[in-house]
């Protein structure tokens, strides 16, 4: 069962990704991998979570590129700071917000 972890996980991820439109997909996702996962929920919702953080690093590091047309180094590198900080804080929100929903996950595969 732990060899299928990074599978549940990157399925919680992928389930993440599409319904971010929701506000709670972190949540969803984390709960989607939990359930298939059965065992560790935290663990594999906190993995889903990472995963599903990919697109958004992608997403800042484009916007990130746009600094490199600032005039003034150390606006570009404020900015760059700001991005970064940006991505830390939605990435750890994500992370713990997945790893919630594996717990809840792994508490619906048990009372069903």
């Amino acid at each position: 069962m732990a060899d299928d972890s990074l599978v549940h996980a990157l399925i919680g991820a992928v389930v993440t990704v599409v319904l971010s439109f929701t506000g709670l997909s972190p949540i969803i996702g984390g709960a989607v991998a939990g359930y298939l996962h059965k065992e560790d929920g935290l663990r594999v919702g906190a993995i889903s979570g990472g995963l599903a953080s990919i697109p958004l690093a992608l997403i800042l590091i484009v916007g990130a590129t746009f600094l490199a047309f600032v005039p003034d180094l150390l606006a570009a590198g404020a900015g760059l700071l700001v991005v970064v900080l940006i991505f830390v804080i939605l990435a750890g929100i994500t992370v713990a917000l997945s790893a919630i929903g594996g717990i809840v996950g792994v508490y619906v595969a048990e009372e069903l």
